[in-house]
């Protein structure tokens, strides 16, 4: 499958990386709320102030643009925990992924087997293309990461036929 880039697709990859960095500037200042900006100009969340779910599959998650269950943009931030993987799956849409924080593994096809994946460290810019089969999670540490994608961004897990 060839991938193009369209102007959605690359909306969402510059999306991605001014909220990845965005994020970890942010988490790095710890700056109070300032008076001095003026909210018809711009919105924000400090740390503090962004609310994290944990979800079933065991991962926290935190929607910080749109509603990744719909159709339109979205972008969330997951953070995965220590020694939690997750099964073989695919999504439908493409999606645009940059590491926050932590190390993040990686791994394509339908095997799930952890000692098979990739490590992605911090600052790394991952597209996981609609349709393909891989399987995620953290080894060694907690790994935060950027979600920017399409609705609807469900997970579908893959099943051997």
């Amino acid at each position: 499958m060839k991938f193009s880039v369209t102007c959605t697709h690359q909306w969402l990859i510059r999306s991605a990386i001014v909220v990845g960095f965005s994020i970890g500037s942010i988490c790095a200042a710890q700056t109070p709320p300032s008076p001095l900006l003026d909210p018809a100009t711009l919105k924000y969340k400090l740390p503090q102030d962004i609310k994290w779910v944990a979800d079933a599959s065991g991962i926290d998650r935190a929607t910080l643009l749109g509603d990744p269950s719909k159709p339109g943009r979205y972008i969330v931030l997951a953070r995965w925990h220590t020694h939690h993987m997750s099964a073989p799956h695919f999504h439908p849409n493409d999606r645009f992924i940059v590491v926050v924080s932590g190390t993040w593994w990686v791994g394509t096809g339908n095997s799930g087997d952890p000692n098979k994946t990739v490590p992605m460290p911090a600052g790394s810019f991952i597209t996981h293309f609609g349709g393909q089969v891989h399987y995620d999670g953290a080894k060694d540490e907690d790994c935060v990461l950027e979600i920017t994608g399409e609705g609807p961004g469900t997970s579908i897990p893959y099943v051997k036929k």
